[in-house]
């Protein structure tokens, strides 16, 4: 057996309209980085950690995909 990295966070969860609530319940803090004229949401969870809270939410990733080194899931709650 062959080990996996993990990444273990930071893990961006949403930008500036993400739903605030949802932001505090996965703990996410909203950062604006330089240079940038936009904020995003971020926490200093792994993303299994993230995906297992939005699970318990009611949320299922309906896709992924990789851009580069980065990791996007596609989630809808029903």
């Amino acid at each position: 057996s062959v080990p996996v990295p993990q990444e273990a966070g930071p893990t961006m969860v949403g930008d500036e309209n993400s739903d605030p609530h949802l932001m505090s319940i996965l703990g996410a803090t909203k950062r604006s980085m330089l240079g940038n004229n936009f904020c995003e949401y971020y926490v200093n969870d792994a993303p299994r950690v993230v995906l297992d809270k939005l699970e318990s939410l009611g949320y299922r990733v309906v896709s992924m995909t990789g851009v580069g080194q980065t990791l996007v899931w596609c989630l809808h709650r029903e």
